[in-house]
């Protein structure tokens, strides 16, 4: 079946990075602002990753954001939820610092405009697990805008997150999809590579691949910008 969309995940691929680098940053730059209201820094990585824990977990009976925000009440009280335009500020302000650390290319600005004048549809399937406010930041940091994609991941609209097939079908369905009109790119192959699952076919993107579990991806499309661009042309 032709294609007519394609999928992107965004850090590590539409936003090159080195994960662990750019979360140590992001942590120390949240830690910093909560600090003035109170919480416990030392403390705050901890919890913070116990929420996106829980967003991992999500089974789709409530929104990542109900996940993150319930399990974050369970450490600090109901209370906590009062500070939810807190961390949104954040997000649209000092969480622009971390893009100092991230290696920004024109290649995939450049290729999400090119697919889109060639008539595909581009969506954004970042793992959820950040709010609506804090993606449009991301996104932003590679030179697009949410506005040039179909679709934008965020965990106010997912049940599931990376690496849960159910959260590629949750996007499939949103944009109203079947998994054969569709090509999922990605860097992580245990994360972006649980599309194939749900039957998406999957192109890795290699410049900051992340396969922890060595899994052997030869038989899979793979390369550079040039790589999956020759293969979107060539394959369709």
């Amino acid at each position: 079946m032709k294609k007519t969309t394609i999928l992107f995940d965004l850090d590590g691929t539409l936003l090159p990075m080195e994960q662990e680098v750019f979360v140590r940053v992001y942590f120390q730059e949240l830690a910093f602002k909560l600090a003035a209201y109170g919480f416990d820094v030392t403390a705050l990585p901890e919890n913070l990753w116990a929420g996106v824990g829980a967003m991992a977990c999500n089974d789709g009976s409530c929104s990542n954001e109900e996940a993150f925000w319930r399990k974050f009440s369970q450490i600090y009280g109901e209370d906590v939820r009062d500070y939810a335009p807190i961390f949104d500020d954040f997000y649209a302000n000092e969480f622009n610092r971390a893009k100092a650390v991230c290696q920004v290319t024109p290649k995939a600005k450049e290729a999400v405009h090119c697919l889109k004048e060639m008539g595909y549809r581009v969506v954004l399937a970042t793992n959820p697990i950040f709010p609506a406010v804090g993606t449009r930041s991301r996104i932003a940091w590679t030179g697009l805008t949410a506005e040039d994609f179909a679709y934008m991941s965020c965990y106010e609209n997912s049940t599931y997150a990376k690496p849960e097939p159910k959260f590629f079908q949750e996007v499939l369905d949103r944009i109203g999809c079947t998994a054969e009109e569709c090509l999922m790119v990605g860097n992580d192959v245990e994360e972006d590579g649980a599309a194939r699952e749900v039957g998406l076919e999957v192109f890795f993107l290699t410049d900051c691949l992340i396969n922890q579990k060595g899994e052997d991806i030869s038989r899979f499309p793979q390369g550079s910008w040039e790589d999956l661009m020759d293969y979107i042309k060539t394959h369709n």
